[in-house]
């Protein structure tokens, strides 16, 4: 393969019919690490969103289990990104995000800045950074963004930005209005970068944590309370990043897809996972005993059946 022929290829596609495949052309073939460590760094942010950190920290599960967590993460978008929204692994996992979503009364502001995140955050790491070995067009940030407004679509959100313009500026706009201190987001903060730094050989991890501090912007910074990061910290990470994309440019085209779950750091399912038993049941069985339900085909949610109360715990 020649080193520019995935692109060449997503560009023969249609960025909304085709956005399926287009994402993961580009999360699996040309950009399978920078999309992980964007994707990584956009739920993290989440954490400095009082309702969100605070939320996850009243959990427990992101403080005290923060490996099963990271992975049942990865691995449910990992499924629903390779198998797609239709029926199979991918519907299983999309399925059992919502049952999770669910069981928590979580406002549809925060669902569209969370969604926002999986928007923006890659197309900054790979495009506003220079950390990608070559830029998104804007032919492929389109099907990247029309990618997450389906899977938002999948997931009940309302009122969805159509643009990644839009998107840029829901998440900015939001980060400027929420963004604030918490014990509990600190909290989570915390256990997540002592996760990551275990991810690496012992010796390297007190390197670890100020280098992943200083891919933190300054408002990131301040919500969490941390010092703020040094220059030298700072341009020493950023230039790292830059030089192994220029490595990675020489390299090779990726022939066979790299998924998420093939990586060495989800570490919690080693006989392997059922998508549809992974994950939190916070309370019980998502569908109600004795309640009849039916499936709304669009996106595989159970619903009660007509003249059915409605339970908290079933998917909308």
């Amino acid at each position: 393969m020649k080193r520019f022929e995935w692109r060449d290829r997503i560009h023969t596609l249609d960025a909304e019919a085709d956005c399926e495949e287009i994402a993961r052309i580009l999360a699996a073939h040309e950009f399978p690490w920078d999309i992980e460590q964007a994707l990584g760094l956009a739920l993290y942010r989440t954490y400095a969103v009082p309702s969100v950190g605070q939320l996850l920290a009243d959990t427990r599960e992101f403080t005290e289990r923060t490996q099963h967590r990271y992975d049942d993460t990865a691995l449910i978008l990992n499924d629903i990104m390779e198998h797609g929204f239709g029926p199979g692994r991918g519907r299983d996992a999309l399925r059992r995000m919502n049952q999770m979503h669910r069981s928590y009364d979580i406002s549809n502001d925060d669902y569209l800045y969370v969604l926002s995140t999986f928007v923006v955050m890659p197309v900054r790491w790979i495009n506003d950074h220079g950390y990608g070995w070559r830029c998104l067009s804007d032919h492929e940030t389109a099907a990247h963004t029309n990618y997450y407004r389906k899977l938002g679509r999948h997931m009940g959100i309302k009122e969805i930005p159509e643009t990644y313009e839009e998107f840029r500026h829901l998440m900015d706009s939001y980060e400027a209005e929420h963004f604030a201190y918490t014990d509990g987001g600190r909290a989570v903060s915390d256990a997540t970068l002592e996760l990551m730094a275990g991810f690496y050989p012992a010796w390297q991890r007190p390197l670890v944590r100020p280098f992943t501090k200083a891919l933190l912007d300054d408002r990131l910074v301040k919500a969490f309370g941390y010092p703020e990061p040094s220059k030298t910290w700072r341009a020493l990470a950023s230039g790292a990043l830059r030089l192994r994309a220029k490595v990675v440019r020489r390299m090779r085209p990726r022939k066979e897809p790299r998924w998420a779950r093939q990586s060495p750091n989800v570490r919690s399912y080693p006989e392997g996972y059922d998508p549809a038993r992974i994950g939190t049941f916070p309370q019980g069985c998502p569908v109600p005993h004795g309640m009849a339900t039916v499936e709304v085909p669009a996106t595989g949610a159970l619903v009660p059946a007509p003249g059915q109360a409605v339970a908290p715990t079933t998917e909308d």
